[in-house]
């Protein structure tokens, strides 16, 4: 009987991490959450084993390489990778930017994919039918204002999904970016305005309908989920209610 295919997660603490962790593992993938919140991914695994599926949980900073690579001599060979961890800190104007904020999202969000890529395309090759999801955003197509680090590391992650699609092409592993806009989830908007509530709930002020991290993770699960040989390189998934990242509808 073939082995059950591997799924790692990362960020999979909250969000659109945890939701994609719960559409893999209802797909028959066992999944690996990995996070820096323990307790947050422990309560995850022990949620979707009690339902049947199978999960282990990793505590692991994306950041810190020597524990990534760690990491990854756990795995012979893995099916899929989904660079979820990420995040954005702050909505300050490019002239006022706190540096330490754009270091943070670029480590996070670049640097983070970067070490998890690296550290496990091995088992990833090795598997014969690998795929690396990377989870960029809107804000890596194109700037908006507040946005300048944020979008700038987003940008930096989607050049990392076009260049490794280029210098992999050949091999048995896909490179699946998937970009979302307006997503309205318990922790990012809050995470980015440090805790202020008020100015996060403005971010989706009068908007009937923004995507939910169920959808994004829905979007996952089916880009990773096609027959091998298709690949779907840059899937942009935004509510009807947002036409770019500046022009949105809302009834207020």
């Amino acid at each position: 009987m073939a082995a059950t295919p591997i799924a790692v997660v990362t960020g999979a603490s909250s969000g659109i991490g945890a939701a994609t962790a719960r559409t893999l593992a209802a797909e028959g993938f066992r999944v690996v959450l990995t996070a820096r919140r323990k307790d947050r991914i422990e309560a995850l695994a022990a949620e979707l084993n009690e339902a049947g599926h199978q999960a282990t949980a990793y505590h692991l900073d994306v950041t810190d390489r020597a524990a990534v690579d760690e990491f990854a001599t756990a795995f012979r060979t893995l099916a899929v990778l989904v660079n979820n961890a990420g995040g954005a800190l702050g909505a300050d104007p490019v002239a006022t930017g706190d540096p330490a904020d754009w270091r943070q999202m670029y480590e996070t969000n670049v640097i983070g994919t970067l070490n998890v890529t690296q550290a496990l395309l091995p088992a990833l090759t090795a598997s014969g039918d690998g795929t690396i999801v990377i989870l960029s955003s809107t804000a890596a197509l194109a700037a908006y204002e507040g946005g300048g680090g944020y979008v700038a590391a987003k940008h930096g992650e989607h050049v990392l999904a076009e260049t490794l699609r280029l210098e992999i092409v050949g091999t048995p592993v896909r490179v699946i970016e998937v970009a979302p806009g307006m997503v309205r989830t318990e922790e990012f908007a809050t995470t980015r305005f440090r805790g202020d509530t008020e100015k996060a709930a403005k971010v989706y002020a009068g908007v009937a309908a923004p995507l939910t991290a169920e959808d994004v993770a829905d979007t996952i699960g089916w880009a990773v989920t096609r027959p091998s040989h298709v690949n779907i390189d840059l899937l942009v998934v935004r509510p009807r209610a947002q036409a770019s990242n500046t022009k949105v509808h809302r009834e207020l």
